[in-house]
């Protein structure tokens, strides 16, 4: 999936040798930044990673005091490890305010051991884009990275919670996830042409009209009129949108399957 994940250790801070590597394979790449002290969950996480956004840099570090070192590359996610820590522990406000300050505009998601819809709460009040747990299946998640780099915030939790009617101090929420909540019922089966699954696949890593264009080789009029096609169908009102079903799509294949 696309995410994060930073441990609450800060003694060590080398970037492993993969990290050195990937961000020589083109510093102009999107690029995602994953940060976790154990080697192990770090390359499964940038394994994971790479076989769903092809093309892209991975940078793996072992704490936020590495972060100087990914200066200069177009960084698209931050994915952030929990760790255990609460929401309000001084050493993960720490992380996040270096995270900020180099990286403003990357989007920064979290990995928790929890489903605890208190703490993803609170996560999305202080300016988390993707809260994703453990127990999550694996195509759900990446369903919610795809979410999260278009530009929409995922939180399968809240999401429950409000079907659950406990809609109680939940944060604001843009036009986008008000409506996936409302419409969620009339999610249309839609048929999409090979080109339109195309023109999909590249929506939901989050790429332009003009980089879809050139991956494609198409016009920047062409790509407009699928996408024009799959808001249609999917009855979605934008780009951000459109992922979000898809996100909810994938969720109700999943409900549907045989355990």
């Amino acid at each position: 999936m696309s995410y994060c994940w930073v441990a609450n250790i800060r003694g060590n801070t080398q970037v492993s040798n993969s990290a050195k590597s990937k961000r020589h394979m083109g510093r102009n790449a999107p690029t995602v930044i994953v940060i976790q002290h154990s080697t192990l969950a770090r390359t499964t996480v940038v394994k994971l990673l790479e076989g769903e956004l092809a093309g892209w840099n991975f940078i793996d570090m072992i704490s936020t005091e590495s972060l100087d070192k990914a200066l200069g590359v177009e960084v698209r996610l931050i994915a952030l490890d929990l760790a255990g820590r609460d929401v309000e522990s001084t050493s993960l406000r720490d992380d996040l305010a270096a995270i900020t300050a180099r990286f403003p505009d990357a989007p920064i998601t979290l990995l928790s051991g929890t489903d605890d819809v208190n703490i993803a709460r609170q996560a999305l009040k202080i300016g988390i884009r993707g809260f994703f747990s453990t127990s999550l299946p694996i195509d759900i998640a990446l369903a919610g990275l795809r979410l999260v780099l278009a530009g929409g915030t995922f939180c399968p939790q809240l999401l429950g919670a409000v079907t659950n009617g406990s809609n109680e101090h939940i944060p604001a929420r843009n036009e986008a996830e008000k409506s996936l909540d409302d419409k969620t019922q009339y999610l249309a089966i839609a048929d999409f042409t090979p080109r339109e699954t195309d023109v999909l696949a590249e929506l939901q890593c989050g790429c332009s009209n003009k980089v879809i264009a050139g991956k494609l080789n198409l016009s920047g009029h062409t790509v407009k009129m699928h996408l024009q096609h799959i808001m249609r169908k999917l009855q979605a009102q934008n780009r951000t949108e459109v992922v979000a079903r898809l996100v909810q799509r994938a969720a109700g294949a999943h409900d549907a399957s045989p355990s």
